[in-house]
């Protein structure tokens, strides 16, 4: 089943362009929809519309009184994959809404940060098929070293649009 909604479509124009253009205009896209995102300048850095990885920088707009991204930066950098992954795979007469987030912080966060965000095919078919439904998005949080500093876990859920 094809999906067929705003996002997916700029994504899937995006992605028949050359790969240093493709995540520049999804990383455009992303921040001018979401202006948080923008804000604190995350990044796409990769994606094949099924998985995806968001990065920011660790820079003072995003810092903590320690000089680490700032949890909230790092709550965004999760909420923000899981909604994309969601967004494009979901077609365009339903609505994606956060349910909840559960963020553990268990370790200081060194450096860069990135959070790569996974539908499974069994979670793409729900929202192509599902009139409405929820499940957990799949996201691991990590920073320069690797480490996984927060332990984040994104409950998404879909509804039909209200109608007009």
């Amino acid at each position: 089943m094809s999906v067929t909604n705003p996002l997916r479509t700029f994504a899937d124009n995006a992605m028949k362009k050359p790969i240093w253009l493709r995540f520049k205009l999804l990383t455009w896209l992303f921040r001018y929809k979401v202006k948080l995102v923008g804000t604190c300048k995350i990044d796409i850095k990769d994606t094949d519309l099924q998985t995806v990885t968001f990065f920011v920088k660790n820079r003072k707009k995003v810092q903590n009184h320690i000089g680490s991204v700032h949890a909230a930066t790092m709550a965004l950098l999760a909420e923000s994959a899981t909604g994309f992954v969601v967004g494009v795979n979901l077609p365009g007469d339903k609505l994606p809404l956060i349910k909840s987030m559960n963020l553990k912080y268990i370790k200081r966060a060194y450096g860069d940060m990135q959070a790569v965000a996974t539908l499974s095919d069994e979670q793409v078919d729900m929202l192509q098929t599902q009139a409405k439904g929820d499940f957990l998005v799949d996201v691991k949080v990590t920073d320069e070293s690797g480490d996984e500093p927060v332990l984040a876990e994104m409950h998404w859920a879909w509804i039909e649009k209200p109608k007009k």
